[in-house]
Parts: structure tokens; C-alpha cells; sequence
């Protein structure tokens, strides 16, 4: 199968560079809705059979276009939210943002008890997500033969990063941690539950067997870790 992860259009608190992880969250900017209006056109080129967004408010915003133009119901799971930045939650100072990030990847990196301070750990986060990629699979196997093979999940930049890191063979936890992922990004990954998944693009950018380090970008949930020093 085939997964399109799709970050959420622009909200206000991505401006401020907030870790806004709570819900029901914020919703879209101007430019996320404009964002959002857009997709259906970026996506043209895919057959897609069902449709996810998580429990925030701004990845239902997000999807409402492509589920108009496409003819689909939105599926709400919570499995697919933000990772939960609890203590954390609210801060925009570059420490928050690198603890954030930190802890998120170490999940990646397959320290999966290390715990989000008052938050959730690697297990139950990553557990989560593959749960709601668990559920599509199952659906797409129950189709009809020759039915269409892709999923989309609205969801956010940093559970789609670490999810990716943690899951994809071919993207390692440097290459997710230093290549951004801005506002209705897609992240393309084909495989199965069973057999595991290789990415083939991030961000428009093709994904090699074997990944390399990107530019450095700025902001928590979407961008690349803060500047060394804090």
C-alpha cells in the first residue's frame, strides 16, 4: 500500500513557534486555509480510497477540501495527533523545542521508554500512529481486487517525522531530524505492516535507498532541531 502522510496547513500558533500538542488545538491561518484549498490540486496524480485526519482541529480543516473534491468521508482517529508535548506544552523557547525533539527522536532511534516530560512515552506514541496505519491496511486488504491502493493521513510534523524515522528502512533518524517539513508537506511511504516501509519522497524530494543530511531549518514540530547551544 501506498501512505501519504500530509502535515496540517499553517495555524496561527505555528507562527509563534508554539508546541501546541493539546486538543482540540487552533485552527488554520489564511494561509492554511489557502493551504488547504490546494491539495486536492497537489494531489491530483493520486488514486486515493480513504482519507484520515487526527483529532485536532487542524488537520480536519486540512482534509475537508480533498474529502469534497474526492468524494470521501474523513476518518477521525486519535492515534494520528501530535505527539503530546505535556509539561511542554504552550513553551516557544529554543529549550523546550530541543527537549521536544529530542526525546521525540530518541523514540526514533529506538529509545522507546524515554518519556516526554509529563507527557507519553515512545511506546505508547508510536503504537498509537501504527495502530491507525494497522486499521487502513486491513481496509485496503478487504477491498475489491484492482481497488485503489493509497491512503492519505492529515496528521502533524512531528509524529509524521518520528513515525517515518522509526518505521521507514530507508530514513534515518539524522535524515528525519534535519529535513523540514512545512505546512500540507507529504511524506510518501509504500509498503505493509508486515513487511515494513521504504520512503520514496519527503516534501516533493525523492528519498534515496540510502539518505544523507539536509539543511537546517528553524521551528519545533515541522523544521529541523534549534541551533546548537541550548
Amino acid at each position: 500500500m501506498r501512505l501519504l502522510l500530509i502535515r496540517h496547513g499553517q495555524t496561527p500558533s505555528n507562527l509563534g513557534h508554539f508546541l501546541d500538542t493539546a486538543r482540540p488545538g487552533p485552527g488554520l491561518t489564511d494561509l492554511g486555509l489557502r493551504q488547504a484549498a490546494a491539495l486536492p490540486g497537489a494531489l491530483a496524480g493520486e488514486d486515493i480510497a480513504a482519507l484520515y485526519a487526527s483529532t485536532l482541529t487542524r488537520t480536519q480543516l486540512t482534509a475537508a477540501p480533498l474529502a469534497d473534491e474526492r468524494g470521501l468521508d474523513v476518518l477521525i482517529r486519535d492515534g494520528i495527533r501530535e505527539l503530546s508535548a505535556g509539561d511542554l506544552e504552550m513553551r516557544a523557547d529554543e529549550a523546550a523545542a530541543r527537549e521536544y525533539l529530542t526525546t521525540a527522536f530518541a523514540w526514533s532511534a529506538g529509545d522507546t521508554a524515554r518519556r516526554m516530560p509529563g507527557g507519553e512515552n515512545g511506546v505508547e506514541a508510536l503504537s498509537r500512529f501504527d495502530a491507525v496505519v494497522a486499521e487502513a491496511a486491513s481496509s485496503l486488504a478487504a477491498g475489491a481486487p484492482g481497488a485503489p491502493r493509497t491512503v492519505a493521513l492529515v496528521s502533524h510534523g512531528a509524529a509524521i517525522r518520528v513515525w517515518t524515522a522509526a518505521r521507514a528502512r530507508n530514513v534515518t533518524v539524522a535524515f528525519a531530524a534535519e529535513h523540514r517539513l512545512d505546512n500540507t508537506g507529504v511524506v510518501v511511504v509504500e509498503g505493509s505492516p508486515g513487511t515494513g516501509w521504504t520512503a520514496l519522497s519527503w516534501a516533493g524530494t525523492v528519498v534515496p535507498p540510502i539518505t544523507a543530511s539536509g539543511s537546517e531549518g528553524t521551528g519545533p514540530a515541522g523544521r529541523a532541531f534549534p541551533a546548537s547551544g541550548s
